[in-house]
């Protein structure tokens, strides 16, 4: 809360005497301060809006929010993160600038309105390190190697050697009134705060690499460490102090005694709010708000045992069970208020408390920039030596070094925390939050710089089918989001022609959103692990292990869970590919139809993980529309599998797919060679060469195979090609195409201009429109992107 010299009443003073018994009064004052305003109709309420707290609280979060979104807008173009623009609108709305225009500030962000605003902010700080504590999981601390122990447990441990060191080097040096902000100065740097590595991550859209999961390891062996480190130092300056000693046994009893109540009480009490949700189900209101009841009282037996406020929540957080029902259920209701709004608002609050104009003391301000350079030097070597001794490469130890060194929201809550205590002055705060700023912008920059995801997919090496031989072992990935998208993709991999000479080797990922942690998972069942996804990843498992029993000895399997934010679950499948030398990636289309054709699914965030996979994929991709006509019963019927050939390295990738299926005498392949009536039209020069071999291939084929059929159409547009088109749907089961195509290809004009789904390419998204008289299955198929040498 705001301190007592901070408030400045604007309201009226009304005194009150009360009489006593013995002829005695008690005289005292209150301050009047009204919460709602009569409205600007009535005859003071357009002149005394801003003085009722209410309005006013409401008009500083309409501003501070659109604020800190339109500096976002514009940050995000440079990669920064979101704290910094809620510290630039923090800076923009204090003193430094706002507060050089005569009444602007005093009238929008008066004093005695600071007290509504640093309790909202207060409120959402809270909520956001429990939540952090919540989406953390403990025992990832016993699951980590000896990689992350080590830089875990070495990198916390220097700092506060190097402060200790600090701390008597300048200590000499500084009037002793700034002893205090200059220890509790250093004692804040030495902190890795999980939540504040977390969140660079996300940032970043690294979680999901090597480096994300690497930092997240250490960075929460770090978190647990340097908290105790930290607590085990202040309880021994107390005992230090003979007239403390006493403080120190009471401090630390009430401590553990708070600790062991969070742990048989909290946890136990969260296990009975499961006990009373039936299975399946999200908890309900009232046991979310019992929930934020118990948070609200473990800060208060937080703060009168010594401890900051912020401890018993993140202790609580830990404590929950992560996942559905309880954490999941938690994050749902709570975390979009709280991460987007209120501790958000804790930032731009100390952003408002800046003041670089007013700057007294130049030389001390120069030894806190330096004390703050020192401490982050020693932070990075103690992070980059492990590093480099575990064998991680100089680059990626680097990006670790800044990203596990970064400061963010906990940091500030500790310098605010102080600036309200009089601990930190003025000047102090002020450079100290910049620094936070300055860092947050450079961290951001130099990891970006040194550590691109993206790029680690794209090679030289030739990952397609149409390099891979009929003789070699296809390595195929299928990813599915529902049991529907196993049996769609296990018919496509049937018709794949799976022998002992012609083996076909099956990476199945089954995709599951990240609800109530924050540790991304990716589980190997062929080890044995286990997911939470239940019954409904069970069922996937079985489906596909039942396939390759069916075709053992030309088929293996091997099925994977990624647990996953939805915006990095393309990460998972990447690298997936990328590790297990995939060929193709199989990706189900955001629609779904059921049997009646009535549409009963329609995924954005699905539609998201393609586009994504289609631009950094490692190898080629396609996209299955499932439209129920490649499932059926009948293990011995034949499949009529149609490939409209316009040209271009996708539909020559789509051929070589068709070709492979056609091997199989239940296959019944047709190509349709689009051709324009203008034979010099269309593709480059090296592309018709490419185009006529494999044609000139398919045509042999033909002509040997009775199962292949191949024929030519001539058109002269895009509408003639749609007529076609609608007519092979009738005549299909499956029909494939290629996804890209040039953009002057006669065949496909005015096309593009109707063209809803880009990931589908025009062809792709005429057969997947709702309305189809006759409803057919499609695969959309990506060639692999090759870098350019």
């Amino acid at each position: 809360m705001a301190s007592n010299n901070l408030f400045v009443p604007s309201g009226p003073v009304r005194e009150i005497r009360r009489d006593l018994p013995g002829n005695l009064t008690d005289d005292f004052c209150y301050v009047d301060i009204g919460l709602h305003s009569p409205g600007i109709w009535s005859n003071d309420g357009a002149r005394t809006f801003l003085q009722y707290a209410l309005p006013r609280l409401q008009l500083q979060l309409a501003i501070i929010f659109l604020l800190t979104q339109s500096l976002h807008l514009f940050f995000r173009r440079f990669h920064l993160p979101r704290i910094v623009s809620e510290i630039m609108a923090g800076i923009i709305l204090g003193p430094t600038v706002l507060g050089q225009i005569p009444g602007v500030k005093d009238t929008l962000f008066p004093r005695d309105g600071e007290v509504y605003l640093d309790l909202l902010s207060k409120v959402g700080y809270i909520f956001f390190i429990f939540l952090s504590g919540v989406k953390m999981d403990p025992r990832t601390v016993l699951r980590t190697g000896i990689k992350s122990w080590t830089i875990g447990v070495l990198a916390p441990t220097c700092p506060v050697v190097g402060g200790l060191v600090l701390i008597r080097k300048f200590q000499l040096k500084i009037h002793r009134y700034r002893w205090p902000a200059y220890k509790n100065m250093i004692s804040i740097q030495n902190l890795f705060p999980f939540p504040v590595v977390a969140s660079m991550l996300v940032d970043l859209k690294i979680m999901n690499s090597e480096l994300g999961s690497l930092a997240l390891a250490s960075g929460l062996i770090c978190d647990l460490i340097s908290n105790l480190i930290v607590t085990i130092v202040s309880y021994g300056r107390l005992g230090l102090m003979n007239y403390t000693k006493v403080l120190m046994f009471h401090s630390s009893v009430l401590s553990i005694s708070l600790v062991l109540f969070i742990v048989f009480v909290g946890r136990p009490f969260c296990l009975w709010i499961i006990k009373k949700t039936p299975e399946g189900k999200p908890i309900s209101r009232f046991h979310v708000m019992l929930m934020s009841l118990f948070v609200l009282i473990i800060v208060l037996l937080s703060d009168n045992v010594g401890l900051n406020y912020h401890y018993g929540p993140f202790l609580l957080g830990l404590v929950v069970p992560d996942g559905p029902p309880l954490g999941s259920t938690l994050m749902d209701r709570l975390d979009t208020i709280v991460s987007g709004l209120l501790a958000p608002l804790l930032v731009t609050l100390c952003g408002m408390n800046v003041n670089l104009i007013e700057l007294f003391c130049m030389q001390f301000i120069g030894r806190i920039w330096l004390v703050f350079a020192l401490c982050l030097l020693i932070k990075l070597a103690a992070v980059l030596l492990p590093a480099l001794i575990c064998r991680v490469p100089v680059k990626d130890s680097v990006a670790l070094a800044f990203i596990l060194s970064s400061q963010g929201v906990v940091q500030m809550s500790f310098y605010y925390y102080n600036s309200i205590n009089q601990t930190l002055d003025g000047e102090t705060f002020s450079m100290l939050t910049t620094s936070v700023l300055l860092q947050a912008i450079a961290a951001n920059l130099i990891v970006k710089s040194l550590y691109d995801y993206s790029r680690m997919y794209t090679g030289y090496q030739k990952r397609d089918i149409q390099h891979t031989s009929y003789n070699s072992e296809l390595r195929v990935l299928s990813c599915s989001l529902r049991a529907d998208d196993v049996l769609a993709v296990r018919k496509i991999l049937e018709t794949s022609y799976p022998t002992n000479e012609s083996p076909l080797a099956v990476y199945a990922l089954h995709m599951v959103e990240l609800v109530g942690r924050s540790h991304p998972q990716l589980i190997d069942h062929q080890l044995g692990q286990k997911s939470s996804g239940g019954t409904r990843t069970q069922k996937m498992i079985e489906i596909l292990y039942s396939f390759e029993q069916q075709y053992s000895g030309a088929v293996t399997v091997q099925q994977f869970t990624a647990m996953s934010l939805t915006k990095f679950m393309h990460h998972d499948i990447c690298s997936l590919a990328f590790n297990k030398l995939a060929s193709l990636i199989i990706l189900p289309f955001h629609r779904k139809w059921n049997h009646q054709g009535k549409m009963i699914l329609d995924s954005n965030s699905l539609r998201a993980i393609n586009k994504e996979v289609l631009d950094i994929a490692p190898c080629s991709v396609s996209i299955l529309i499932d439209r129920h006509k490649v499932r059926r019963n009948n293990p011995t019927s034949s499949w009529n599998i149609g490939v409209a050939f316009f040209g271009g390295s996708d539909d020559r990738e789509a051929l070589a797919y068709a070709g492979r299926m056609a091997q199989s005498k239940r296959v019944l392949l047709t190509v349709v060679r689009f051709v324009s009536w203008d034979i010099y039209a269309g593709d480059s020069q090296w592309d018709a060469v490419l185009d006529a071999e494999v044609l000139k291939d398919m045509r042999m084929k033909s002509a040997h195979q009775d199962n292949i059929i191949y024929r030519e159409e001539r058109v002269k547009d895009g509408a003639e090609t749609a007529l076609l088109i609608h007519a092979m749907e009738e005549a299909f089961d499956l029909i494939m195409v290629g996804r890209r195509h040039k953009d002057d290809t006669p065949q496909l004009l005015g096309l593009s201009e109707w063209n809803d789904i880009p990931e589908l390419g025009p062809i792709g998204d005429m057969l997947a429109a709702p309305d189809l008289s006759s409803p057919v299955s499609v695969l959309v198929v990506q060639h692999q992107t090759l870098k350019t040498k």
